[in-house]
């Protein structure tokens, strides 16, 4: 029984079909969903930063937390700083800590990971999202908790683009608001 593997069904499956769509000739904009998900929050408490810190330098082999709002990456994981004291992990298993020392909660089957890049990327995005998502106020390595239409998601923009972790339940409308707001510029689903 340990050797079980669950495989979980995507989200957005039912409305997810490969290929060139819109109404521009060009690929404006590239949509592709990051199936099977391994995301982890971990709550601490100011006191126990550098414990946390130390845990993780020795299980991932990232030695600091970043700040609020930024990311650390390192091969195929990823430590964001999602809140003052919270973080996520993605790509990787996270170490298990002390009861007084912090909290684990695994949120691999609660989102959907969305990448979105291209040149009109940005532009999409701030049709929807009330940030400032200019170079100079969101550069890669930024995140951001904030709301699409009246749902919290967290977006993450990194030296590809942008990965928009949407709640499991509301994934699917997003992601037709989303291909309604491409369709102006053309757009792939690869």
């Amino acid at each position: 029984m340990d050797n079980i593997v669950t495989l979980r069904v995507s989200a957005l499956e039912s409305n997810y079909t490969l290929g060139h769509f819109g109404d521009g000739p060009n690929s404006d904009i590239i949509f592709r969903e990051v199936k099977n998900l391994k995301l982890h929050q971990i709550a601490f408490w100011p006191e126990t930063l550098e414990s946390v810190e130390t845990a993780l330098g020795k299980s991932i082999g990232i030695p600091l937390i970043p700040e609020p709002n930024k990311s650390i990456i390192k091969k195929n994981i990823a430590i964001m700083r999602t809140e003052p004291l919270k973080i996520w992990t993605l790509g990787s298993n996270t170490p298990l800590f002390k009861a007084n020392e912090a909290t684990t909660l695994d949120l691999s089957h609660s989102r959907s990971r969305l990448q979105i890049s291209g040149p009109k990327a940005t532009k999409l995005l701030n049709s929807f999202l009330p940030i400032d998502l200019r170079e100079r106020s969101f550069p890669p390595g930024t995140l951001a908790s904030t709301v699409f239409h009246h749902v919290g998601v967290t977006l993450w923009h990194t030296k590809v683009g942008y990965e928009l972790f949407l709640p499991r339940g509301f994934a699917l409308s997003l992601w037709e608001l989303l291909l309604d707001g491409a369709a102006q510029f053309g757009y792939d689903i690869t």
